[in-house]
């Protein structure tokens, strides 16, 4: 018996050693599940460098980050990255968040402005679930004679841009309109009754509107190339595709909407049982760093939170976004607010009544 106890002994021991050494292996990984440029090689490679943690990236979207933290209850992930939109009804529902201790954030590296903003949208009982990151907008891409060019969604609808124009049928269409039309959407969404009728005259609008399109676009880039073609002189796109052609030609640029340019913030959020979060916040505080944050940006072609980091930005972005955003088009930004349930099911409904319509 003593030697049958000896070996269940080590038997035991060499078990509880590879529990321990797994832990050491998960305690140098870092999992994130991200969207693409905003963890660039050149980032990770300085981040393990300094830290001797590996950093391992899956690429995603919102639908799929809410729908890998449901199918693993919280799990899988020690950092995700969703729209600021989406974190308060996803976790209200299913609880797929813990909250973020702010005592861990240099907060000396955050726009105060921007995590105000977030703040506003991501806080559930006094808990904070997501900081802000890369941020950006929607609005239009257009053909600009000159700086300062003023133009709306509704231009798009106009005699002057007939089969110059292009729109992509999805909800920042709907929501620009509805600014454009004098609508407030975000300030109807607790009211679904009202908010439907503010889709209801949208729906109307972009319908009337079929006939003086080119073309309803899908990718990016293929949009960009149908301006680049001499195809399209005006169309709904993001930022950083505007500026992308600005310093490719100097004659299209992005251009904020005179109702207002459509604002997202993509941030930083916990999964509920992530394994590493010290790990998730050294990442965190380093990607805020404002020369690191010039590295996302250079690769993403969107804006950080990192407060000071258009310092380190390229200058031909830089003089892109300047000659975008005016002091007034920034204060004008509507930012997406949290997104209440249904709301989403009633602009599906409004966007196929569109896309149906003859």
């Amino acid at each position: 018996m003593p030697a049958l106890t000896s070996i269940s002994s080590q038997i035991i021991l060499m078990i509880l050693l590879s529990f321990i050494m797994l832990s050491k292996v998960r305690a140098q990984e870092l999992r994130i599940l991200t969207w693409t440029g905003y963890a660039p090689d050149s980032v990770i490679e300085l981040f393990e460098k300094e830290t001797g943690i590996k950093v391992k990236v899956t690429l995603t979207n919102n639908a799929d980050i809410i729908d890998q933290l449901r199918e693993n209850r919280g799990a899988g992930y020690d950092l995700v990255q969703p729209s600021m939109d989406q974190i308060a009804w996803s976790q209200q529902q299913y609880q797929i968040y813990k909250p973020i201790d702010m005592n861990r954030i240099d907060l000396s590296r955050v726009d105060p402005s921007l995590l105000k903003v977030t703040s506003n949208n991501v806080e559930l009982e006094g808990s904070l679930y997501g900081l802000p990151h890369v941020w950006g907008t929607n609005g239009l891409i257009a053909h600009t004679s000159k700086p300062g060019t003023s133009l709306s969604f509704k231009d798009l609808c106009s005699s002057e841009y007939q089969g110059k124009a292009a729109m992509r049928l999805d909800r920042p269409t709907l929501i620009g309109f509805a600014f454009a039309l004098g609508e407030d959407p975000f300030s109807a969404y607790d009211n679904q009754s009202q908010y439907r009728k503010i889709l209801t005259r949208v729906s109307d609008k972009l319908i009337r509107c079929k006939n003086n399109l080119k073309a309803y676009w899908q990718g990016g880039e293929s949009l960009l190339n149908q301006f680049r073609k001499g195809e399209l002189r005006l169309a709904t796109g993001w930022d950083a595709g505007g500026w992308k052609l600005h310093q490719e030609t100097g004659h299209f640029n992005y251009v904020a909407p005179e109702s207002g340019a459509l604002g997202w913030i993509d941030t930083f959020a916990l999964p509920a049982r992530s394994k590493n979060d010290k790990a998730a916040y050294q990442w965190i505080n380093f990607v805020m760093k404002p020369e690191i944050a010039a590295l996302i940006t250079k690769a993403s072609g969107q804006f950080t939170a990192s407060a000071g980091s258009e310092e380190y930005v390229d200058h031909k972005l830089a003089k892109s976004y300047r000659s975008s955003f005016s002091l007034d088009a920034l204060k004008n930004i509507k930012w997406f607010p949290a997104q209440p349930e249904g709301i989403s099911d009633l602009e599906q409904q409004a966007l196929n009544q569109i896309r149906t319509a003859l």
